[in-house]
């Protein structure tokens, strides 16, 4: 073999061995859905972000999964430490709310119908749906861009998927169409070996659970002593008083507040808020009150991040519990996101909206 030929078959394995270990997007997508469909159980654990106008929201997450469609999400906001679980199984989807002891219920296709920033399944099927989809290795660690599906939040659009080498998920970051940072998930543990069972995912067991630390924590003998009547300010949490109503800072154009009405019920005071003008409806505040027993709700609707808490948004309406305060969101003129946008805006403070029309 001549010098010519030698020096061609050199640059040949120059070029072919430059190459190897070089992982294209098509290389890590698929890698990295592999490995998510191979796992039959996982418990992912770490905290979420989410960025809204006025302030950030973060809470302490885990997702639990195993197949055929398993899942529980737990999420603690970090300020007042309210625990939420999103809970999925063969019967329906819930989301239980310890503090009240009650839990709505929905036939429902979550998560499947949606982006999801916490469920492998639903960021893989974004990497593989998206044909734009593309791979950066930065710091030795793979950052995947693709597009999102949020059908009840369109501004949210695409996000970036940080994989470390053993496609172990480190963080998925939500952005907008003007690139704005929206909600960030932090993972500090991946267990794709978690060998959960179907009696992990079950209600029963959950309401089993909640019973018996309930019972466990009545007292017995001499540490007995009777509640004391409430006083002043105490009486507001027994009474179910609202002393302040709250309104929202964001209503659609051409509509105005045209009645406020407080009444008395059984379980404490029910504000009505009635808005009218080119996009009508109706804004319902009221004590949120804790079962003595557990108590399951049937909504139609699907669970829905509103700011630091998990609601159920319907057709035309959005319900969640803020600060022990349930609120019940309903017009037939509103689209989704004038629901979501009049609901994320009420909290922020106690500002008053002109009655005026």
């Amino acid at each position: 073999m001549n010098l010519k030929k030698i020096l061609g078959v050199l640059l040949a394995l120059i070029i072919l061995t430059s190459g190897c270990g070089k992982k294209t997007t098509a290389n890590v997508v698929e890698d990295y859905t592999k490995k998510v469909n191979e796992t039959t159980s996982y418990i992912l654990k770490g905290n979420m972000e989410i960025y809204a106008p006025e302030e950030t929201f973060t809470y302490s997450l885990e997702v639990d999964f195993l197949k055929d469609n398993f899942y529980k999400v737990k999420m603690v906001n970090q300020t007042n430490n309210h625990e939420q679980i999103i809970l999925r199984n063969k019967d329906a989807v819930y989301v239980i709310t310890p503090s009240l002891n009650k839990s709505f219920k929905f036939q429902s296709e979550w998560p499947s119908n949606s982006s999801q920033a916490y469920i492998l399944g639903a960021i893989t099927k974004d990497m593989q749906d998206d044909p734009e989809t593309s791979v950066e290795e930065v710091d030795g660690k793979f950052v995947v861009k693709s597009k999102v599906n949020y059908p009840n939040n369109p501004e949210l659009n695409y996000q970036k998927v940080t994989l470390t080498k053993d496609y172990n998920i480190e963080k998925v970051e939500v952005f907008d169409n003007e690139d704005t940072l929206k909600m960030k998930a932090t993972f500090t543990s991946n267990d794709y070996k978690a060998n959960l069972k179907e009696d992990d995912f079950q209600m029963e067991s959950y309401i089993t659970e909640k019973q018996e630390e309930k019972d466990e924590t009545k007292c017995e003998g001499e540490n007995c002593s009777e509640k004391a009547p409430c006083e002043g300010d105490a009486c507001e949490e027994e009474t179910g008083a609202i002393e302040d109503i709250l309104y929202p800072l964001y209503i659609p154009s051409n509509t105005y507040l045209s009645s406020s009405d407080k009444v008395a019920t059984d379980v404490g005071d029910r504000v009505i808020l009635t808005f009218g003008g080119e996009k009508n409806f109706v804004l319902v505040e009221e004590k949120a009150v804790m079962a003595e027993e557990f108590e399951i709700i049937p909504v139609y609707g699907d669970p829905l991040i509103v700011n630091d808490t998990i609601g159920a948004l319907g057709t035309n309406s959005l319900t969640w519990t803020k600060d022990n305060i349930s609120y019940y969101l309903a017009g037939n003129d509103l689209t989704t996101a004038e629901l979501l946008a009049i609901g994320t805006s009420i909290g922020y403070s106690n500002q008053t909206v002109s009655a005026e029309k």
